[in-house]
């Protein structure tokens, strides 16, 4: 998803920005159609996750080496959090494939509050009372779109390991705002997608080469699509225009991410989508407008700035991170 930036003055020039980041969060937001796709054609939900990863790791891998070489200590937690989200991932498409997408993508955005409760506990840091009260709005769509009348009983445990995306993604935007500010943000970008693809290594060896290996040459395009359309280019193009309209109006324009992956269900994939599902819909995309984005300066050499109590602060806004 996309990166913490710092509020900067709105100048006339930010319509194409603006835009620019609509259009890679609305690629965010296009996840389901290629890993549903991939995954019906028998592909393993871990080797999907390698392929979305992969490529940005192989691209900026000189990168990843020069900073490894000159800070190893911040960099190993990049890579420690790419591990996680690469893992965690996992669990996000294997529920794609019996579950709703737009059932996914609600539990998918509740990552906001595993990472105020893991900022809380682990880097005590204690959330605003709006940024609570976001997190609740996001409680009571996760449980619209888990309850019985939105899903059937027998999707349940899919839906629970689905969880293990936004906890693992919790944990990743911590380890970002807490241990990475000192580098750069291609840096992060690096060290993430190489610590992400060296977590799924081990299953791709292991596994039948029919499982992890696209089979035609749509699938290849699948793959292109995931690894270019929905990671390295929406990646590069919000890290790189993200300053410039600064957090809140990153944070509105990000908000196109969940309609986008209920219209990729309902028109794309045909899946029926009722009442209860866009309440949750509506219940989330609020809860980004009316959560606060706290200032985190996006320069190498600076780290996230205080909170009034002294501490580092992690930023609530749902949009604000490109994981």
């Amino acid at each position: 998803m996309t990166e913490f930036t710092h509020s900067v003055p709105q100048a006339r020039g930010s319509l194409l920005p603006t835009c620019l980041i609509v259009l890679s969060c609305f690629c965010f937001g296009t996840i389901p159609y290629f890993a549903k796709s991939l995954t019906d054609a028998g592909m393993a939900s871990y080797a999907v996750a390698f392929y979305r990863y992969g490529l940005s790791a192989f691209v900026l891998l000189p990168l990843f080496l020069r900073v490894l070489a000159a800070q190893p200590k911040i960099v190993a937690w990049g890579v420690l959090s790419g591990v996680s989200v690469g893992l965690g991932w996992i669990g996000f498409v294997y529920a794609l494939r019996t579950v709703p997408v737009s059932t996914v993508g609600v539990l998918y955005m509740t990552y906001p509050v595993f990472t105020l409760l893991i900022g809380w506990v682990w880097f005590r840091d204690v959330p605003s009372r709006r940024g609570m009260t976001g997190a609740m709005m996001v409680m009571m769509a996760a449980l619209l779109a888990s309850s019985p009348a939105a899903v059937e009983p027998r999707h349940l445990p899919a839906l629970l390991i689905s969880l293990t995306a936004p906890i693992s993604f919790g944990f990743g935007i911590n380890a970002l705002i807490h241990k990475l500010t000192p580098i750069r943000p291609f840096s992060r970008v690096a060290s993430f997608s190489v610590g992400a693809s060296l977590s799924l290594i081990p299953l791709m060896i292991l596994s039948a080469p029919g499982s992890v290996l696209p089979q035609t040459t749509g699938h290849w395009w699948l793959i292109a699509g995931l690894a270019l359309g929905t990671a390295l280019l929406p990646q590069l193009i919000y890290t790189t225009f993200a300053p410039q309209i600064g957090a809140a109006r990153s944070a509105v324009a990000g908000a196109v991410e969940l309609p986008t992956m209920f219209f990729v269900g309902w028109f794309i994939l045909g899946e029926a989508i009722g009442a209860v599902q866009w309440l949750a819909c509506l219940l989330v995309t609020l809860a980004i407008l009316i959560t606060p984005a706290r200032a985190v300066r996006n320069l190498s050499t600076q780290m996230v700035l205080p909170s009034r109590t002294g501490k580092k602060s992690v930023p609530d806004r749902l949009s604000d991170t490109w994981f």
